[in-house]
C-alpha cells in the first residue's frame, strides 16, 4: 500500500529531501513553481554533477490563473485549443514576468538572497533545467527520483503539492508515493513525452536573468542605478502625461519646454485625480500654463471654466480668457459668497492664488468647497507659496476637491512606522489610513512629499536653469522658444538703503517712549467682548452681535497692535495718521456712551486686518475717510477738537452710513470700557504731541528715495512697494512735488489698477498706451499674479514681517520675459535705532504665542517673525534658496 503525505499527519518535504540525498537525478512536473520555494530542496541536489545523466529536470505547466480558466470555461465565445509561435512567445514572456513579480513579495532577507543565488548557480552548472509546457494548461504534480538501486531505481511521489512553500509544507495536500516498477516506468514515459514536446520551452536562462537583475544578484548595483530606477517609477505619472497629451498647435510657439511639460502632466493629474496644484515659483508662467490646460479640457472634454481670483487680477484673467478663447466665467474671490450659491454648474474651477484659502474654517473656503463638491468640478489651483507654516496649508487646499476620507492609494508610511504599524494607527485615529485625514496626522516631510507628488507640479528657478536652460558664450543662462528666440534669466542684485536717525523725526518715532506707549494700549474697541456685562441680554439682532464680539476678543486686539507697529516701520506719515484715526474712533465711542446712543460696531472679520489683502487703515470700523468733516493734517493735539470731530462724524454715520455698521446699546458694556477708551486716547494724544507735526521736508527716508530716483536711476522704470495705502499716497504726492514726473500709485481702493499696470508695463502685458508711467508706487495688492517685467528695479520702502512677501514682490519683475540682465532689489533699513523694534517684535511674538489657544494658528499672526536686519541679511544671502523652498 502506498504511503499518504497530507502535510498534516505526514509531511511530504522531509521524505522528499531524504530521497534526493541518495539520488543521481530527478524529474519534477508541477503546476506552479516559486523561486524562493526552491530553497527547501536546493542543497539536496547540490551533489548532482550536471548534464543529462545527473540533473533535475523541472517542468512547469500552468500559464493562467484559476480565475482566468474559470472565465474561459464559462465563456460563450468559441475556444481555440491550438497554439502558435506568437502565443507561445507571449506566454513565455508572461511567465518570466510573473517570476520577476515573485521577487517583489515580502521583505528580502539574507537567507532568501543566498538561496536565489544557489538557484542561479545550479541552473548555470546544468544541475537544474527548467522548461515551460505550453501545449495546454498542465496541473499535474509529479516527483520522480532516480537512484543507483537495482531493486528500487525510481521512487515517485504523485498528488497535489506544487513546488512552493505552501505546497511542500504549509497547507493541507494529498500525495502518495509510487514504488511499483511498472507504475514508475509509465510515469517516466508520461513525463518524457511532455518534456520532449515541441511546445515545451526551455526557460532556464530566463530564470537566471531574472535573478541577476533582481536584489538577489551577486554583483552589487551602484547607488546611482538604484536612484535611476526609483526615479523611473516615481516619474510614471509625469511620463504618462507627457506621452498622453499634446499641446494645441496654435499655442506651441508661445510656450517654453518646461511650460509644455507642466501642461501635459497637469492634464493627467486633473483627469485621473480630479485636480492639480500648480506651484511653480513666481515668474514662471503659471497663469499661461493654467489657461492652456483649461483650453485642452474645454476642447477635448467639452468642459466649461470657472475662474476665481483676487479682485486685482480680474482684468488679467479677462485678457487671458480672450487670448486663449476660453468659455469662462470670472469672479473675484471677494464675491464668491454672493455668486457661487446660485451659480450654474462649471466642470472646471481655476483658483488663482489658492494660498488665500489655507483656512478651511473661513466662510469663503466653505462656499467654494461646497460648490466644487456639489458639481463634481475638476480643480486647478495656482500658487507660488502653497506652504506657509505647517502642512495643513497644503491639505486644506487639497480638501477643496478631495474628500477627507477618500482613498488616495498611499499611506503616511513614516507616521505608521513611528506608531508601530497600521493597527496602532487605527486604534488611535478614526480615519482611513490611505486618506487625506491620515496624512494630516503626520509631521514627516517625507510623507508629505509622497502625497504632494500625486497632486502638485512645482519647479524652482534652480531646477529650470539646471534642466531646461542653455548657456551662451558669456555664461548667461537662457531658455528658447520653438521659433529659436531666447529668454534670458536675469541675476538678482540685492541692495540695502540706510538712512540716519540722528537729528530726524524718526529718532522720536523709534524712541523707547513710543514702544512703551504702544505696548501699553488697552485697545478696547478691538476687544469689546471683554467688556460685556455678564448675563446682559439684547434683542434678537443684538444677541447675534454680542456673540460675534465674544468670539473676536484678543485676536482683534493682537491684530490691531501688530498693524500699529507695522505702520511705525512703514513711515512717520502713515503712523501718525493711524494714531489720529485711532484717537478719533475712540472719541466716537465716548460720544455715544456720554449721550446714551448706540455704538457703531464695524466688521469683526480678522482677514480684514491682514495687510496682504487690504492696505487701508479704515477697515476695522468700516468708515470712509470722506466722512471726516475737516482736515487737521493728522494731528490736533487738543482733546476738545477730537470731541467736536467725533460728534460730527457720529452724525454722519447715522445719516449717511448707517448700513455700514451694526448698532448696539451702550447698557450692555461695563463702565471699564469708557475708562479704557479715554486712557488710550489720552496716551496717544500725548504721543502725537511728543512727535509733533509731520514735515515732509525733514523726512530723511523720503529724501533717500528721491535721490535714488533722480540720481541713481533718473531714466529707468522703478517699482516701489509699501504695505500701506497711506504711505503710497504720501510718496506719490511728495515725489511729484519734488519733480518726479510720470508717477502713479496703486492701492486696494484704486478704481482701475489694471489700467495703471498696463501704462507702467505695456510690453509685458501686450498693450499699447499713449503715455507710459516711469515710477509706480504700490501696496502688496500688486505683489501677486501681475506682469511688471518692463521694469527691472524694485524698492521695498518698508519691510513685511514675512520674507516670502519680499520674494513675491521681486517676482513681479524677475520673471519670464524680463529683458534686463539683472534685477535690482533695494530695501530700506534705518542705520540705527532698529534694536528698539527688534525688542518690540520679540515681546510681541512671545505674547502672541502665549495666547496661542485664544489666537489659534491663524497664518496672519504666525508669519516669520524676525527683526529687519536679520530678515534682510537672510533675504540677501539666501534669496534663491528661500524662493526655491517657497
Amino acid at each position: 500500500m502506498p504511503r499518504i503525505f497530507d502535510n498534516i499527519e505526514s509531511h511530504l518535504l522531509p521524505i522528499l529531501q531524504e530521497s534526493l540525498l541518495a539520488a543521481q537525478r530527478a524529474d519534477f512536473c508541477v503546476g506552479y513553481f516559486n523561486l524562493r520555494g526552491w530553497q527547501s530542496i536546493d542543497t539536496y541536489i547540490d551533489h548532482f554533477l550536471g548534464g543529462d545523466l545527473s540533473c533535475c529536470r523541472l517542468l512547469i505547466g500552468m500559464q493562467k490563473a484559476p480565475q482566468e480558466l474559470l472565465q474561459q470555461s464559462l465563456s460563450l465565445l468559441p475556444r481555440s485549443n491550438g497554439i502558435d509561435k506568437a502565443t507561445s512567445a507571449r506566454l513565455k514572456k508572461q511567465i518570466v514576468q510573473d517570476f520577476c513579480q515573485q521577487l517583489t513579495w515580502g521583505n528580502p532577507s539574507n537567507r532568501d538572497q543566498a538561496a536565489l543565488q544557489r538557484l542561479g548557480q545550479q541552473i548555470q552548472a546544468g544541475k537544474l533545467v527548467i522548461r515551460l509546457f505550453l501545449r495546454y494548461n498542465l496541473h499535474a504534480k509529479l516527483y520522480l527520483i532516480h537512484r543507483d538501486d537495482v531493486n528500487n531505481p525510481t521512487v515517485g511521489f504523485l498528488g497535489s503539492s506544487n513546488l512552493t512553500f505552501a505546497g511542500l509544507q504549509q497547507q493541507g495536500e494529498l500525495n502518495i508515493d509510487v514504488l511499483d516498477h511498472d507504475a514508475c516506468a509509465k510515469l517516466q514515459k508520461w513525463f518524457n513525452d511532455r518534456w520532449s514536446d515541441t511546445w515545451s520551452l526551455d526557460i532556464s536562462a530566463d530564470i537566471v536573468e531574472v535573478i541577476n537583475q533582481s536584489w538577489a544578484r551577486e554583483s552589487l548595483i551602484s547607488p546611482y542605478h538604484i536612484y535611476l530606477k526609483i526615479a523611473y517609477h516615481l516619474s510614471f505619472e509625469a511620463r504618462a502625461g507627457l506621452a498622453e497629451y499634446k499641446i494645441p498647435r496654435q499655442f506651441d510657439q508661445d510656450l517654453l519646454d518646461f511650460q509644455k511639460s507642466a501642461i501635459k502632466i497637469a492634464a493627467r493629474y486633473v483627469q485621473r485625480r480630479g485636480g492639480v496644484l500648480i506651484g511653480d515659483v513666481v515668474g514662471l508662467g503659471k497663469t499661461r500654463i493654467a489657461s492652456i490646460l483649461a483650453y485642452i479640457l474645454q476642447e477635448d472634454y467639452d468642459l466649461e471654466i470657472l475662474i476665481i481670483c483676487p479682485k486685482n487680477l480680474l482684468t488679467m484673467w479677462e485678457d487671458y480668457s480672450h487670448k486663449y478663447k476660453l468659455r469662462a466665467k470670472i469672479i473675484p474671490l471677494s464675491q464668491v459668497m454672493q455668486e457661487l450659491p446660485n451659480l450654474r454648474r462649471y466642470r472646471v474651477v481655476i483658483i488663482d492664488e489658492s494660498h488665500n484659502l489655507r483656512n478651511r474654517e473661513g466662510k469663503r473656503y466653505r462656499v467654494i468647497q461646497e460648490y466644487i463638491n456639489t458639481n463634481e468640478s475638476r480643480c486647478i489651483l495656482l500658487t507660488a507659496t502653497p506652504y506657509n507654516k505647517n502642512y495643513l496649508d497644503l491639505s486644506n487646499q487639497l480638501r477643496l476637491f478631495i474628500q477627507e476620507d477618500s482613498n488616495l492609494g498611499i499611506r503616511p508610511e513614516r507616521l505608521l512606522e513611528s506608531l508601530g504599524g497600521e493597527i496602532e494607527f487605527n486604534r488611535r485615529h478614526q480615519s482611513p489610513v490611505r486618506s487625506l485625514a491620515a496624512f494630516e496626522k503626520s509631521d514627516s516631510p517625507d510623507d508629505w512629499r509622497d502625497l504632494m507628488r500625486l497632486y502638485m507640479i512645482r519647479r524652482t528657478r534652480g531646477f529650470i536653469k539646471n534642466n531646461y536652460a542653455t548657456e551662451d558664450e558669456q555664461g548667461r543662462k537662457y531658455l528658447k522658444f520653438a521659433d529659436g528666440s531666447r529668454v534670458y534669466l536675469p541675476q538678482r542684485q540685492l541692495k540695502t538703503i540706510t538712512f540716519d536717525l540722528q537729528d530726524s523725526v524718526y529718532a522720536r518715532l523709534y524712541s523707547e517712549a513710543v514702544v512703551i506707549t504702544l505696548n501699553g494700549l488697552k485697545l478696547p474697541r478691538y476687544g469689546l467682548g471683554n467688556y460685556l456685562i455678564k448675563g446682559c441680554k439684547g434683542t434678537g439682532e443684538e444677541e447675534t452681535i454680542l456673540k460675534s464680539l465674544s468670539r473676536a476678543g484678543k485676536r482683534l486686539m493682537g491684530f490691531c497692535r501688530t498693524n500699529l507697529f507695522k505702520r511705525l516701520e512703514s513711515g512717520g506719515y502713515a503712523f501718525l495718521q493711524s494714531l489720529d484715526r485711532h484717537i478719533l474712533r475712540n472719541y466716537i465711542f465716548l460720544h455715544a456712551m456720554a449721550n446714551n446712543l448706540p455704538l457703531p460696531i464695524g466688521s469683526q472679520d480678522l482677514a480684514l486686518l491682514d495687510t496682504r489683502y487690504l492696505d487701508e487703515d479704515l477697515v476695522t470700523q468700516g468708515e470712509d475717510e470722506s466722512i471726516e468733516t475737516e482736515d487737521t493734517g493728522g494731528i490736533t493735539g487738543l482733546e476738545k477738537e477730537y470731541q467736536k470731530r467725533a460728534e460730527q462724524v457720529y452724525q454722519k454715520y447715522v445719516s449717511d452710513y448707517r448700513k455700514r455698521f451694526q448698532w448696539i446699546k451702550t447698557e450692555v458694556f461695563k463702565p471699564a470700557l469708557k475708562k479704557d477708551l479715554q486712557s488710550d486716547a489720552l496716551a496717544l494724544i500725548a504721543l502725537l504731541q511728543t512727535c509733533g507735526t509731520w514735515q515732509p521736508k525733514t523726512d530723511e527716508k523720503l529724501e533717500k528715495l528721491w535721490q535714488l530716483l533722480q540720481e541713481n536711476h533718473p531714466q529707468e522704470k522703478v517699482l516701489i512697494f509699501s504695505q500701506f495705502a497711506d504711505t503710497v499716497t504720501y510718496l506719490v504726492t511728495q515725489l511729484r512735488n519734488r519733480g518726479v514726473d510720470k508717477i502713479a500709485g496703486v492701492t486696494g481702493n484704486s478704481p482701475n489698477p489694471a489700467e495703471i499696470v498696463h501704462r507702467f508695463s505695456p510690453r509685458s502685458n501686450s498693450q499699447q498706451v499713449e503715455e507710459e508711467i516711469r515710477v509706480l508706487v504700490a501696496t502688496d495688492i500688486l505683489s501677486e499674479g501681475l506682469n511688471l517685467q518692463d521694469c527691472a528695479i524694485i524698492v521695498n520702502y518698508d519691510l513685511p514681517w514675512a520674507i516670502i512677501r519680499l520674494i513675491q514682490r521681486a517676482g513681479r519683475v524677475d520673471r519670464i520675459g524680463q529683458k534686463a540682465s539683472q534685477v535690482l532689489c533695494y530695501s530700506f533699513l534705518p542705520a540705527e535705532g532698529v534694536e528698539r523694534i527688534i525688542k518690540l517684535r520679540t515681546r510681541l511674538s512671545q505674547r502672541l504665542r502665549e495666547n496661542a489657544e485664544v489666537v489659534g494658528t491663524d497664518e496672519i499672526f504666525f508669519e516669520e517673525e524676525m527683526d529687519n536686519q536679520t530678515l534682510l541679511d537672510l533675504y540677501h544671502e539666501k534669496s534663491e534658496v528661500i524662493e526655491n523652498l517657497g
